[in-house]
């Protein structure tokens, strides 16, 4: 790789990556034994994948207790009137959307790695003070929290997958910590039927499972902090030569750069006026109105068919299969052939089949709304190929993180309006809110097409204008945009 800038490039583009500066003060010597990239890339997936895994596996179940909680008695015991319990999952994504802005500026300036394991840790204390509310009002405060600390998880998880994967690699490894979710799902349903089996204790069973779990995950925010790097250049556990390959590896496929702390100002101008911005924007909030029958009401719309408590649990378990599936086959496809869009296609097609059969399917027909309620789930790896879009496709570090809040304050809109269409006066059907997810997940197709249509677009126009020019491999260094650095090529 040539590490040299040219004179001119450097006085008018001072903001240089990093990464840059490490591997000019470390220089690799022709005497350094080879560095295999195929073991090289096995060390950093054992070291990273893992910890990211487990992060957004306790994100997920740390958030999705209220839904198990609820047919715990949660309500009852908290004397939850009209729409209470909606505004709860309103309230913690919310609080989450707030968060988002401060939380992606402080990402620009402080370490990716330790940031994410401190708020880990604060959000395990949320979780486990959850079981010493006592009324609406105390447990809205708990959620707000929750949704404050954990608004970190997904712009932490997609800015550390795209400083050590190529573009190739980042989908599937996306899918791999992703898949937590659905692991949270059938974990989910295993919790709260072994907490619905507690006796003995001088707690309801509900406030057990808060404040058991709230200590695991305080636990895996001091195992995060301790163990995930913050970039390629401070990770002790590789040699100083397995650094710089790590680095240039990225660098030379990505054209995105590693990391640069210096926040620009036209960086965000350019994210506003750019057309990507804006579909990745609304095909994120579309894909999240149907998070509110995943994430809040799944297990109450299966007690609501007729199950009870501990049966409603453990119903909800298959979604979490449906989810890793789904997400194992498209990041994995993604990786190999690309074509994000038209797998976020073929993803939308069984979930639109499930909100059909939610929304007009008869109540005696017990199995084919379960059914319904499983294939949604199928929408669930969208976010994740929405994630591998924005890492891949978006160059410059205040860019990126600029985006990443974005798509992170779409999910929470989406959040926001999902639980709040599930109104007291429509239960125990809740039909306006089915057909609520039967027409989001088809809209998810036509915005997919859209992305391709920009995306294509653009590649063609840049082909054509391409010019010779001897600093193109330079170019990954200087902390340019996608729209500022021409060699660079969307990824659709």
């Amino acid at each position: 790789m040539d590490l040299t800038l040219q004179p001119a490039t450097m006085t008018s583009t001072p903001d240089i990556d990093a990464a840059l500066t490490f591997i000019q003060q470390h220089p690799v010597s022709s005497a350094s034994a080879p560095i295999s990239p195929a073991a090289l890339l096995q060390k950093i997936d054992r070291r990273i994948v893992p910890t990211m895994f487990l992060c957004n596996l306790i994100q997920f179940l740390d958030k999705v207790l209220i839904n198990y909680a609820n047919v715990m008695g949660l309500s009852r015991d908290l004397q939850l009137r009209n729409n209470e319990f909606s505004w709860l999952a309103a309230g913690f994504f919310l609080a989450y959307l707030i968060a988002e802005i401060p939380t992606n500026y402080m990402l620009q300036k402080l370490p990716v790695g330790k940031y994410l394991g401190v708020n880990v840790i604060l959000w395990g204390i949320a979780t486990a003070c959850t079981a010493a509310c006592h009324n609406f009002h105390t447990i809205l405060l708990a959620r707000i929290f929750l949704g404050i600390f954990e608004a970190c998880i997904a712009p932490c998880l997609i800015l550390i997958t795209s400083m050590w994967y190529t573009k190739a690699e980042q989908a599937p490894r996306l899918g791999l910590w992703y898949c937590g979710m659905g692991v949270g799902q059938i974990l989910g349903g295993v919790v709260s039927f072994g907490f619905q089996n507690v006796s003995g204790t001088s707690l309801v069973q509900w406030r057990v499972m808060f404040l058991v779990l709230g200590v695991i995950t305080v636990c895996v925010g001091v195992a995060t902090y301790v163990y995930l790097p913050d970039n390629p250049m401070t990770s002790e556990w590789l040699s100083i030569d397995e650094r710089v390959a790590a680095i240039e590896r990225v660098m030379d496929k990505n054209q995105t750069g590693i990391e640069n702390r210096r926040f620009r100002v036209h960086h965000v101008v350019e994210a506003l006026l750019d057309p990507q911005y804006w579909l990745l924007f609304i095909l994120t909030i579309v894909c999240s109105l149907s998070s509110g029958v995943i994430s809040t009401y799944s297990t109450t719309l299966i007690r609501n068919f007729g199950f009870g408590a501990k049966t409603s649990a453990l119903l909800n378990m298959p979604s979490g299969v449906v989810s890793i599936t789904s997400t194992m086959m498209s990041t994995l496809a993604v990786g190999r052939c690309g074509k994000r869009w038209l797998w976020t296609i073929f993803l939308v097609i069984p979930g639109v089949l499930g909100g059909g059969m939610m929304s007009f399917l008869p109540g005696e027909n017990k199995a084919g709304l379960l059914i319904g309620i499983y294939l949604i789930n199928t929408i669930v790896p969208v976010l994740s190929i929405i994630y591998s879009w924005a890492a891949a496709n978006t160059a410059g570090h205040t860019k990126k993180i600029v985006v990443n809040t974005t798509i992170m304050i779409g999910f929470s809109l989406g959040n926001i309006v999902s639980p709040m269409s599930f109104q007291a006066k429509d239960a125990p059907q809740y039909t306006p809110a089915k057909i609520l997810v039967l027409a989001s997940q088809a809209a998810v197709g036509f915005v997919a097409l859209g992305l391709r249509g920009y995306y294509g677009y653009e590649n063609r126009r840049r082909d054509v204008a391409q010019t010779n020019d001897d600093s193109v491999g330079n170019k990954a260094w200087l902390n340019l945009t996608d729209r500022e650095n021409k060699a660079f090529r969307y990824s659709y």
